[in-house]
């Protein structure tokens, strides 16, 4: 990639916050997206132009189409146009059965975690892609082991949007790849997060480690060092393809 300029949605915390801190360590101009957490990530922002790095944070909704489209203008008028987007930003509902799951739940999980990074994938692809003159570029969308494993009587539905996700990587890389867009995936899983306590267990990591092949959760620092990579040059003949973070699971 030419300019570096990278947008994490999600950016103020664990996996999005490691990302943009490493990221901008790399020599990447980084927007911090964040949706309420503005203490959040303002430290982050902070923590990155302390060590001379090059960022903005910038308030939006992933799961409103028109502040997705406000995000990215934005970006355009302070850095300039995306050649990179991590699409982490997601949201876990407290666990529950499908017996105590409704319409309103699955509306508000699915709005965010995939027509949310759908959103993003649309303004970025305007900005990278050949024909509508830009440089090219790389998106790195942020899946999870739930999608291959399931998360019975806890997050079936949360699996099931990151399912979503694995699908829109596959097909998104092959529609994209002539006009030198790279797709690619993470799929983290037991990583010490706080997004954990926003499912009810905010232990759930140290819960089930030692049931993992590694015998210990993983970092977000882990998740960030892979995303990196997939961004980078060093993968430029990869797309369409899933590294996963769980400790062998």
């Amino acid at each position: 990639m030419i300019n570096n300029i990278t947008l994490i949605t999600g950016g103020d915390r664990g996996i999005g916050r490691a990302t943009a801190i490493y990221l901008a360590n790399k020599g990447h101009k980084v927007c911090i997206g964040y949706r309420t957490r503005k203490d959040c990530a303002h430290e982050v922002l902070e923590k990155i132009r302390h060590t001379g790095g090059t960022a903005i944070a910038i308030q939006a909704d992933i799961s409103k189409e028109e502040q997705i489209v406000a995000l990215f203008q934005q970006i355009d008028k302070e850095l300039g146009p995306v050649s990179g987007l991590v699409n982490n930003a997601g949201i876990l509902m407290p666990q529950a059965s499908i017996e105590q799951s409704d319409a309103q739940r699955l509306a508000r999980l699915f709005a965010t975690n995939v027509s949310g990074s759908f959103i993003c994938a649309r303004e970025a692809v305007k900005r990278m892609a050949f024909r509508h003159g830009g440089q090219g570029g790389a998106i790195v969308n942020v899946s999870s082991a739930a999608s291959r494993l399931g998360s019975p009587h806890e997050y079936v539905d949360y699996a099931a949007s990151k399912g979503a996700i694995d699908t829109m990587t596959i097909g998104l890389s092959l529609e994209v790849a002539g006009q030198g867009i790279r797709v690619n995936a993470v799929r983290p899983g037991f990583i010490y997060t706080d997004m954990h306590a926003d499912g009810g267990e905010a232990a759930r990591v140290d819960r089930v480690k030692d049931s993992l092949p590694m015998k210990r959760g993983g970092q977000p620092e882990e998740v960030a060092q892979a995303i990196a990579w997939l961004l980078s040059d060093e993968a430029s003949y990869v797309t369409g393809s899933f590294i996963d973070l769980a400790g062998g699971k």
